[in-house]
């Protein structure tokens, strides 16, 4: 099964950007460790982080046709875009949010999230162990029930 990890906004900055809200490793480290996790459940894994919510919107209609499900770090345009959330139900690849911090327990604007009504699963606060809990719930998911509401693509 394929799974795309798909990274918004200023998640490239991850490890310089803010450490003590979002930790010191980086995004390729994240990468590593999934990579490690996949393998184990059988999976592969495509990565992407784009800044421009146009490019995250073209990358996730690119992958309709190939990718079994995703994991979402939007960053702040969970908050705010309609268009990613379009482009992720338009393709219909069952996908799982994350966030490193805690967004519930921040700033009121960031309380609110676009994605989530589509999503099948939520993860936030956890830090980047978020990332390994969303890909073994994804794949859980789509290796067994499959998600609510859609058909399940290995």
């Amino acid at each position: 099964m394929r799974i795309a990890v798909i990274n918004g906004p200023n998640l490239n900055l991850l490890g310089v950007r803010e450490p003590s809200l979002y930790g010191t490793e980086t995004l390729q480290d994240v990468e590593r460790k999934l990579n490690g996790v996949a393998r184990e459940l059988g999976a592969s894994l495509e990565f992407v982080q784009r800044n421009g919510e146009g490019e995250l919107v073209e990358y996730i209609q690119s992958i309709y046709d190939h990718a079994a499900g995703v994991i979402i770090n939007a960053g702040a345009y969970s908050h705010t875009s309609l268009a990613i959330r379009d482009a992720l139900t338009g393709v219909g690849i069952p996908f799982v949010e994350v966030h490193i911090t805690n967004v519930y327990a921040r700033e009121p604007e960031r309380r609110h999230s676009m994605l989530a009504p589509a999503a099948v699963g939520v993860v936030c606060g956890l830090g980047t162990l978020g990332y390994e809990l969303a890909l073994r719930g994804l794949a859980a998911k789509l290796t067994h029930a499959g998600p609510v509401g859609t058909k399940a693509r290995v």
